[in-house]
């Protein structure tokens, strides 16, 4: 892939350091000048911005992040959708994904339970939106210095009202996005299940070499009962029917959440009204409608200093296992 070789400047930020780059866009750790804290500066490819589809899944990420507030999702900063100068700033976070994570180390029940839960906090607040992710996995949630955690990459995403294309990653697709079905919020609970189940056991609940062993696995196998002694049974019980084959046996994100948080002793929130979106122009599927113009979002979370430089990262492989 044709790469031009890094300024010092991009899109009115100062590029400091690489942080990763993957199959569509590099990710670089920027600052504005005299600005307090860096931010993560994603910048598509050419090839890229010359595919359309690749183009208004760039597009729809920009805009969506732009919307959506709330602590558990990765929000976006500021942002360009479309053209040559297309780009996302968002919070950085120095944990890195959560893939990079699960493959360095297993991580504790305590610290899978705390990372599930944020991302069920986060999917629960895309549903009450009526908005699915459609590729929730470790790789697209981010953490924090502290350890917490936050779902982002939304170029997959789309409304309810307005429909949308499926999509998903092999390992955690729902059985009905195999059969090219779009059902809505429950393939988010599949793919969310999927994970936990990972995280919790160590073991990924389905396997394969392609995609077709993988597809053949969805559809037809059951993965054994979770069985993890610090984990509730009830919460267990929920993650196991958000695996069900049929999409209208498994349980709601609020659920899910309200498990999770029971099972950390938590609190539950109070009640709250739905915010307007952050960007003026309605919610559009994958960026149709997009502003060419640069859109800052308001309020801005201030972003998590970084605590390292990260490694560069090698393109995601789809069907890599997880090591033991």
């Amino acid at each position: 892939m044709t790469q031009s070789p890094t300024p010092h400047m991009m899109n009115g930020y100062q590029l400091l350091s690489l942080i990763g780059r993957g199959n569509t866009a590099t990710v670089f750790l920027a600052q504005k000048p005299g600005g307090a804290q860096p931010v993560a500066l994603k910048v598509p490819f050419t090839e890229t911005l010359a595919h359309q589809e690749s183009a208004e899944r760039f597009a729809n990420e920009v805009r969506l992040s732009l919307q959506f507030r709330h602590p558990r999702l990765v929000g976006g900063l500021a942002g360009t959708p479309f053209g040559s100068s297309a780009y996302l700033a968002m919070p950085h976070y120095p944990g890195g994904p959560l893939d990079e994570l699960m493959d360095r180390q297993r991580l504790t029940v305590p610290q899978a339970i705390q990372v599930l839960s944020d991302v069920a906090a986060g999917m629960e607040e895309l549903h009450r939106h009526e908005a699915v992710h459609q590729d929730i996995k470790p790789q697209n949630v981010y953490l924090d210095a502290q350890g917490r955690a936050s779902l982002g990459d939304f170029g997959s995403t789309y409304f309810v009202s307005l429909g949308g294309k499926v999509a998903g990653s092999p390992f955690y697709m729902a059985p009905e996005c195999y059969r090219g079905e779009l059902v809505g919020p429950p393939s988010d609970i599949y793919s969310f299940s999927v994970m936990a189940y990972e995280l919790l056991t160590g073991e990924r609940p389905h396997v394969g070499d392609s995609y077709d062993s993988l597809m053949i696995s969805h559809l037809t196998h059951f993965p054994p009962p979770l069985h993890v002694e610090a984990v509730p049974r009830t919460l267990q019980r929920l993650l196991e029917q958000g695996q069900a084959k049929r999409h209208e046996a498994r349980p709601t994100a609020a659920q899910l959440a309200r498990a999770f948080r029971s099972a950390l002793g938590e609190p539950e929130p109070e009640a709250e009204t739905a915010p307007a979106p952050a960007c003026s122009a309605p919610p559009s599927r994958l960026g149709r409608h997009a502003p060419a113009a640069p859109v800052a979002a308001v309020p801005v979370p201030a972003a998590a200093p970084a605590a390292r430089a990260a490694e560069p990262r090698a393109s995601w492989n789809p069907f890599k296992r997880r090591k033991s």
